[in-house]
């Protein structure tokens, strides 16, 4: 597995990279995000400097619809109150029966048995992309082996933490963007994960895909962070960094293991 990482993640270049988030900014897809109370706003603004569009109901009645029309679904656990956990599996079905990338941010779930029963739940409809921190990966599986079933009925892996792995059928990555400031305001990680659906949406090799969204994403935050005196002046420096960012940031900024 080591000399796949090593190889794929050569693959990797800011050409690549940057080609993903024009094909992003050109093609506008809308991602409907079921996400957390907290993270609601703040991920539709991240979509839409990202040059996305975001959609964010989480009533039972309509969102079947909502994600049946959308480009890619994601559903973030981060807030699992009575009404997300009706309308998770509507829109889940509805994103899988139209083919759109479907992709599960299983927050928390090693604080709460509950809802790690619930993700365990949803990977049976075999999600394109899980992105998760270490602490949620051992909480959702077993052993190596549940990992490695996963990933073998087609389900990319996104583990996250300082250094970003993603783990797939075909290739994987290993990634070293980011800084430490992201973590100092809530729900980037959340915002994080629709950036990652947006670029599923215009890319089939959701490895890939996933890779891209990563290193834009967080390149943009190490840009933001080198402007931002503190968290209150990080939030805007994001976005505009996520707004503006070019071929030559990722080139200057791209690191990879």
């Amino acid at each position: 597995m080591s000399l796949s990482i090593a190889a794929s993640t050569q693959d990797l270049q800011p050409e690549t990279v940057f080609d993903l988030l024009q094909r992003v900014r050109r093609r506008t897809p809308r991602v409907h995000a079921i996400t957390n109370a907290v993270a609601q706003g703040f991920t539709a603004n991240v979509l839409l400097a990202l040059g996305a569009i975001p959609s964010m109901t989480i009533a039972p009645q309509e969102v079947a619809s909502f994600a049946a029309g959308a480009d890619a679904l994601l559903v973030n656990l981060g807030t699992l109150d009575e009404t997300r956990r009706a309308a998770i599996p509507l829109a889940v079905a509805a994103a899988r029966e139209n083919n759109h990338p479907v992709l599960i941010d299983p927050v928390f779930v090693n604080l709460s048995p509950v809802r790690c029963a619930f993700a365990k739940e949803l990977l049976a409809f075999q999600p394109d992309l899980v992105r998760l921190n270490e602490a949620e990966q051992n909480a959702l599986f077993h052993d190596r082996a549940d990992v490695e079933a996963l990933i073998a009925q087609g389900t990319v892996l996104a583990v996250t933490g300082e250094r970003d792995k993603i783990e797939s059928r075909k290739r994987d990555f290993h990634l070293l963007n980011g800084d430490p400031l992201m973590a100092r305001v809530t729900a980037t990680g959340c915002a994080g994960g629709a950036v990652l659906a947006a670029f599923a949406s215009v890319e089939k090799d959701t490895a890939l895909a996933a890779a891209a969204g990563l290193s834009v994403f967080n390149i943009a935050g190490e840009v933001a962070a080198g402007q931002a005196a503190g968290p209150g002046t990080f939030v805007p420096e994001l976005l505009d960094a996520l707004y503006s960012l070019s071929l030559s940031d990722i080139e200057a900024r791209l690191r990879s293991a």
